[in-house]
């Protein structure tokens, strides 16, 4: 293969950050994960109660809490260093929570159980509190514009910060001086651009939603081909959460918000928050003293924007997240593309985690060209294309104007990934980066090893159809917590702890004096 101008100053770069001496530049990010999960009942059907009161208050609890649905709860983990840290956590909440659930179960997979149209899914709610009634209008807007259904799709949230130590390194590498938070900022935005080019590699290598419920595409209107009976599929698809069958949809495709730097970013959410849309404008906002939605513009706040991957940096009480990019610059990533997987209890592993840290850490140190409308347009149906078509075989992408097959450039990436990989493993005899770069080339050599593949060979294998996998999983997942061996206490009596706490919190928030609704809305929106 001739090498590319891109891949000789991406192996300057890192030779830069190899010979600065010091062999753990890149080890000690601090990462997170947001795991999302339906509660359903035992027979699989989404439960209509409120989230449990064992849990406390989902609006000021940190670490349980719910996104779209009253049903669908959300695990958010603190930063760690290490991701065996990060994974025991986030097992132990798997742990508190199912001992909490009664004879529910959390659904395994990223696509619903069995739903009865948009009026099973229940609509989070947080309270009396200006903050929390801003939280449940803004879900009633979500699911008059995209329909409830859709909201009920879960996944998994990798938050991702490159250690402190290595900016200086960096600096010196991109030649530059500047080492503020500004160089910070752009750094990041070269990662994005590069993520946006390349981030289809995670659909096909952890994409594990190639079929779904009947029951979900009839909410949703839409029709697949029939796997068996009640289940409907992609034969080659890697992951319809993240298609337009999903969450790309069409709603938003005319938005577009550009990553090439900081200012673009919120300058094109902020224009979006602003601009008005007919359609939205014909469900009304307010109406009969009811509100539907926060505003009728083409988004109502910076979240609604669906995108593989965000910057991210932590928001005051009350801040929007554009607001607290502007003030200090990007803190972290949010990978967002990360179905939730079936074969792990907690949804995810290390594995996966340290191929993404690996993989970001490419998409920094690579040249990072800027985007244009007509090159955005192209890197969008790259991403469909696999989410939909990732296993077909010979599968064509486009780069460059050109069509390319799409297992040459993986393992293009893939190779170019190995010297990272050898910097995280340096002093690590186990080399479990280089290890999990390895498990992670293998699917390129045997699509048969990609988890859509697995799932779709399980269904085969057992008859079942997608709902009744799924509910079978779910309850050894329940079974295999419930099972663990000597509970973590100390941590199990912290999450009790902070479920109290979060309820006092509330009870606070509620009963402080708080102005007009109407005119909170306004100011948050201005």
């Amino acid at each position: 293969m001739v090498r590319s101008r891109i891949d000789r100053s991406y192996e300057k770069r890192l030779a830069s950050l190899i010979n600065a001496g010091d062999t753990s530049i890149l080890n000690a990010g601090r990462r997170g994960v947001e795991k999302e999960s339906l509660r359903v009942s035992p027979d699989g059907h989404i439960m209509q109660t409120l989230h449990p009161a064992a849990f406390g208050s989902a609006l000021t609890n940190e670490h349980i809490t719910t996104d779209y649905s009253e049903a669908l709860i959300e695990l958010v983990t603190p930063t760690f260093n290490t991701n065996w840290e990060l994974l025991q956590y986030l097992c132990d909440l798997h742990q508190f929570v199912y001992q909490n659930l009664d004879d529910e179960l959390l659904w395994a997979t990223s696509m619903p159980c069995v739903v009865d149209g948009d009026a099973s899914i229940p609509i989070a709610q947080y309270g009396t509190s200006n903050i929390g009634r801003l939280k449940t209008v803004y879900r009633e807007g979500l699911g008059l514009r995209y329909g409830r259904v859709m909201q009920a799709i879960s996944g998994v949230h990798f938050n991702y910060s490159f250690p402190d130590k290595l900016w200086e390194v960096w600096a010196a590498a991109r030649e530059t001086h500047d080492k503020s938070q500004n160089f910070i900022s752009e750094s990041y935005f070269d990662l994005l651009r590069n993520y946006r080019r390349h981030g289809w590699l995670v659909l096909y290598l952890f994409g594990v939603s190639p079929a779904v419920c009947k029951s979900f595409l009839r909410a949703r209107g839409v029709e697949l081909p029939d796997f068996n009976l009640g289940t409907g599929w992609e034969p080659f698809a890697t992951s319809l959460r993240m298609s337009d069958l999903g969450y790309r949809n069409k709603n938003q495709s005319g938005l577009e918000v550009s990553v090439n730097s900081l200012n673009e970013y919120i300058h094109d959410l902020t224009s979006a928050i602003s601009t008005p849309n007919a359609d939205y404008e014909k469900i009304g906002v307010k109406v009969d003293g009811h509100y539907r939605q926060l505003n009728s513009n083409l988004l109502q706040i910076e979240n609604e924007y669906y995108s593989f991957i965000r910057p991210k940096r932590v928001a005051r009480s009350g801040e929007r997240p554009t607001k607290a990019l502007q003030r200090s610059g990007v803190e972290y990533v949010e990978v967002r593309a990360l179905d939730v997987s079936p074969f792990d209890p907690v949804g995810v592993n290390q594995n996966k985690m340290r191929f993404i840290e690996a993989f970001l850490a490419l998409c920094l140190m690579r040249e990072s060209p800027l985007i244009d409308s007509s090159e955005q347009a192209v890197l969008e149906q790259n991403h469909v294309t696999v989410a939909r078509r990732g296993r077909e075989p010979n599968l064509t992408l486009s780069r460059n104007g050109k069509q390319v097959p799409m297992q040459d450039w993986a393992r293009e990436i893939l190779d170019q990934m190995q010297g990272i990989c050898d910097m995280l493993d340096a002093g690590d005899p186990q080399k479990p980066y280089a290890s999990a770069l390895a498990v992670q080339s293998a699917k390129f050599d045997d699509v048969a090893l990609t988890p859509s593949a697995r799932i779709i060979r399980e269904l085969r294998d057992t008859g079942e159809s997608f709902f009744e996998l799924s509910l079978r999983v779910s309850a050894q997942h329940k079974a295999y917590f419930m099972g663990l061996y000597q509970p973590n206490a100390l941590r199990i009596s912290e999450f009790s702890k902070e479920a109290e706490e979060s309820l006092e919190k509330l009870y606070f928030l509620e009963n402080q004096p708080r102005e007009n609704f109407d005119i909170f809305i306004k100011n948050y929106l201005a």
